[in-house]
């Protein structure tokens, strides 16, 4: 069966809770196909899309990314999907896992080459991917993050210890995701055993300030377009400084100050994301950026907040696709 083509604010359709209603569409109006780059359907944040899409009466699509084939002859850009040509999109949604991300980044791009609206460019998810790639563009815009060092030289962590404010510090892989790969050490020796454990696997890492004001906690809000449609501050579970979901940290839904709702719009539009989730720190002087999410999930959000986040990513991504239709075609790209 070939793809058929492919689907944006109510309050949410929570496990448990009735759907909220929303109006069939009008005689006339033109379905559309949305799609999702997606492993699996029954992943949460890909679930409630397709069920957000579907209640505003459009057509979803979920595409695992690594059966798309990206074909490359003289001439446009094609792709088929087990074999089918892929016609009819009518705007994509990427939920690009870390693991496939070179591929999944070839995806993005090859969709963009045929000329579909893709929320979240190949370029931003990728700049999003790399921790140090994203605070560099942070913080030359002037963003207040925590004070980071990447470096191969093992002669002196004494001296990139002290760079990012002294014991303890915060190891990071460059490209963990949910907590992974990051470690916190509060000894010379630590850091200098955990230093040269990854830089003998190849591993790229960085050392980053231990905000001790934060007490095991951030906020995270979840930006579409230029707004934060949810916000929670996420607490860290009992002997464990991590407070990501995944590790088993709590959520609670908070009502952002201005200050940190602005670095978060700032903050995607720097990198690029039209959807995407913000974590920061809550220093002493105000939210600190920690990190950005290019393929958030937001079960924990929805949950703590009540809200209809997988509603507002689809109403934006047809808003997003909406306005690339009508804007005129650049030439020589």
């Amino acid at each position: 069966m070939s793809p058929r083509k492919i689907q944006q604010k109510k309050a949410p359709a929570m496990p448990g809770s009735k759907a909220p209603e929303h109006p069939a569409p009008r005689r006339g109006r033109v379905k559309k196909t949305v799609a999702i780059l997606s492993r699996k359907r029954s992943l949460y944040s890909t679930r409630r899309l397709v069920a957000a899409i579907r209640e505003r009466g459009h057509r979803p699509l979920v595409l695992d990314t690594l059966r798309c084939c990206l074909l490359l002859a003289q001439g446009t850009p094609r792709m088929t999907y087990r074999g089918v040509e892929m016609r009819g999109v009518d705007v994509v949604v990427p939920r690009i896992g870390a693991s496939i991300t070179a591929y999944g980044l070839a995806v993005v791009n090859h969709f963009e080459m045929m000329g579909v609206p893709v929320l979240n460019p190949q370029t931003s998810i990728a700049r999003s991917r790399d921790k140090l790639r994203a605070l560099q563009f942070l913080s030359r815009s002037g963003l207040d993050i925590p004070r980071t060092v990447m470096a191969h030289d093992r002669s002196n962590v004494k001296k990139l210890v002290e760079e990012v404010g002294g014991l303890p510090v915060i190891i990071k892989l460059i490209k963990g995701t949910q907590g992974v790969g990051v470690m916190i050490a509060h000894t010379l020796p630590e850091v200098q055993t955990i230093l040269d454990t990854f830089w003998d696997l190849g591993q790229e890492i960085v050392l980053q300030e231990f905000v001790a004001e934060s007490e095991g906690r951030d906020v995270r809000a979840l930006v579409v377009g230029q707004r934060v449609v949810g916000a929670m501050r996420r607490r860290a579970k009992k002997g464990e400084f991590r407070s990501n979901i995944h590790r088993g940290g709590e959520g609670q839904a908070i009502e952002l100050p201005a200050a940190y709702t602005e670095a978060a719009v700032r903050a995607a539009g720097i990198i690029g994301l039209e959807v995407a989730g913000v974590d920061m720190l809550e220093g002493h002087a105000g939210p600190r950026l920690m990190e950005i999410n290019s393929s958030p999930g937001f079960e924990g959000l929805e949950r703590a907040t009540g809200r209809d986040i997988a509603g507002e990513i689809v109403e934006h991504a047809l808003a997003y696709a909406a306005a690339k239709a009508s804007a005129p075609r650049m030439t020589g790209e």
